[in-house]
Protein backbone atom coordinates (compact mmCIF):
# COMPACT_ATOMS: atom_id res chain seq x y z
CA UNK A 1 0.00 0.00 0.00
CA UNK A 2 2.58 2.58 1.09
CA UNK A 3 5.80 1.02 0.55
CA UNK A 4 6.86 3.81 -2.10
CA UNK A 5 6.31 6.40 0.18
CA UNK A 6 9.85 8.51 -0.41
CA UNK A 7 9.93 11.70 1.51
CA UNK A 8 13.77 13.15 1.27
CA UNK A 9 15.35 14.27 4.50
CA UNK A 10 16.50 18.01 4.77
CA UNK A 11 20.03 16.91 5.33
CA UNK A 12 21.93 13.93 5.73
CA UNK A 13 19.96 10.52 6.08
CA UNK A 14 17.90 8.10 4.23
CA UNK A 15 14.63 9.15 3.15
CA UNK A 16 11.19 8.78 5.25
CA UNK A 17 9.08 5.67 4.83
CA UNK A 18 6.43 6.41 7.00
CA UNK A 19 3.88 9.24 7.05
CA UNK A 20 2.96 11.00 10.43
CA UNK A 21 -0.51 10.27 9.64
CA UNK A 22 -3.47 9.26 7.10
CA UNK A 23 -6.55 10.63 6.57
CA UNK A 24 -8.68 8.07 4.26
CA UNK A 25 -12.72 7.95 3.25
CA UNK A 26 -14.94 4.76 5.00
CA UNK A 27 -13.88 3.08 1.44
CA UNK A 28 -10.68 2.32 3.56
CA UNK A 29 -12.41 1.60 7.13
CA UNK A 30 -12.39 -2.24 6.98
CA UNK A 31 -9.86 -4.17 9.69
CA UNK A 32 -6.89 -5.12 6.91
CA UNK A 33 -6.77 -1.76 6.35
CA UNK A 34 -6.59 -0.84 9.97
CA UNK A 35 -4.14 -3.51 10.93
CA UNK A 36 -1.80 -2.74 8.57
CA UNK A 37 -1.97 0.90 9.70
CA UNK A 38 -1.59 0.33 13.40
CA UNK A 39 1.17 -2.70 12.51
CA UNK A 40 3.30 0.27 10.83
CA UNK A 41 2.71 2.45 13.70
CA UNK A 42 0.99 5.29 11.16
CA UNK A 43 -1.87 7.48 12.81
CA UNK A 44 -4.91 7.49 11.06
CA UNK A 45 -8.33 9.20 10.83
CA UNK A 46 -11.13 6.79 9.36
CA UNK A 47 -15.05 7.38 9.41
CA UNK A 48 -16.31 3.74 10.59
CA UNK A 49 -19.18 2.46 8.55
CA UNK A 50 -22.57 2.62 9.58
CA UNK A 51 -23.21 -0.70 8.60
CA UNK A 52 -19.87 -1.67 10.87
CA UNK A 53 -20.71 0.41 13.55
CA UNK A 54 -24.15 -1.12 14.01
CA UNK A 55 -22.57 -4.69 13.96
CA UNK A 56 -20.33 -3.27 16.86
CA UNK A 57 -22.98 -2.13 18.77
CA UNK A 58 -24.76 -5.13 17.96
CA UNK A 59 -22.34 -7.23 19.70
CA UNK A 60 -22.46 -5.73 23.02
CA UNK A 61 -19.48 -5.62 25.49
CA UNK A 62 -17.61 -7.86 22.96
CA UNK A 63 -18.21 -5.87 20.00
CA UNK A 64 -14.62 -4.10 20.93
CA UNK A 65 -14.72 0.18 21.51
CA UNK A 66 -15.13 2.26 18.80
CA UNK A 67 -12.05 3.18 16.53
CA UNK A 68 -10.66 7.10 17.16
CA UNK A 69 -11.92 9.50 15.26
CA UNK A 70 -10.62 13.24 14.73
CA UNK A 71 -13.37 15.53 13.19
CA UNK A 72 -10.96 18.05 13.09
CA UNK A 73 -8.18 15.96 11.17
CA UNK A 74 -10.65 14.61 8.49
CA UNK A 75 -11.88 17.92 7.56
CA UNK A 76 -8.60 19.31 6.44
CA UNK A 77 -9.01 15.92 3.71
CA UNK A 78 -11.30 18.57 1.72
CA UNK A 79 -8.29 20.59 1.06
CA UNK A 80 -6.65 17.22 -0.47
CA UNK A 81 -9.92 16.15 -2.18
CA UNK A 82 -10.38 19.24 -3.78
CA UNK A 83 -6.84 19.09 -5.64
CA UNK A 84 -7.15 16.05 -7.13
CA UNK A 85 -11.09 17.19 -8.31
CA UNK A 86 -8.45 19.94 -9.85
CA UNK A 87 -6.33 17.40 -11.35
CA UNK A 88 -9.16 15.58 -12.74
CA UNK A 89 -9.94 18.20 -14.90
CA UNK A 90 -6.98 17.18 -17.28
CA UNK A 91 -8.41 14.28 -19.24
CA UNK A 92 -5.64 12.58 -19.55
CA UNK A 93 -5.11 12.24 -15.40
CA UNK A 94 -8.94 11.65 -15.37
CA UNK A 95 -9.06 8.49 -18.01
CA UNK A 96 -5.42 7.32 -17.21
CA UNK A 97 -4.38 6.00 -20.79
CA UNK A 98 -0.96 6.03 -19.76
CA UNK A 99 -0.15 1.99 -19.54
CA UNK A 100 3.45 2.51 -16.94
CA UNK A 101 3.36 4.06 -13.82
CA UNK A 102 6.11 6.27 -14.49
CA UNK A 103 4.75 8.08 -17.50
CA UNK A 104 1.26 8.33 -15.33
CA UNK A 105 3.40 10.13 -12.60
CA UNK A 106 4.82 12.40 -15.50
CA UNK A 107 1.22 13.17 -16.92
CA UNK A 108 0.46 13.90 -13.26
CA UNK A 109 3.09 16.02 -12.46
CA UNK A 110 2.69 18.35 -15.62
CA UNK A 111 -0.94 18.65 -14.71
CA UNK A 112 -0.12 20.12 -11.29
CA UNK A 113 2.56 22.29 -13.08
CA UNK A 114 -0.19 23.90 -15.30
CA UNK A 115 -2.36 24.30 -11.96
CA UNK A 116 0.30 25.97 -9.91
CA UNK A 117 1.44 28.45 -13.29
CA UNK A 118 -2.23 29.20 -13.68
CA UNK A 119 -2.46 30.24 -9.94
Amino acid sequence: MLEKIRVPRVGPGRPRTKPDSLAADKGYSNGPCRKYLRRRGIRHTIPEKTDSQAARLRKGSRGGRPPGFDEERYKKRNTVERAINRLKQSRAVATRYDKRGYIFLGTATTAALLIWLRS
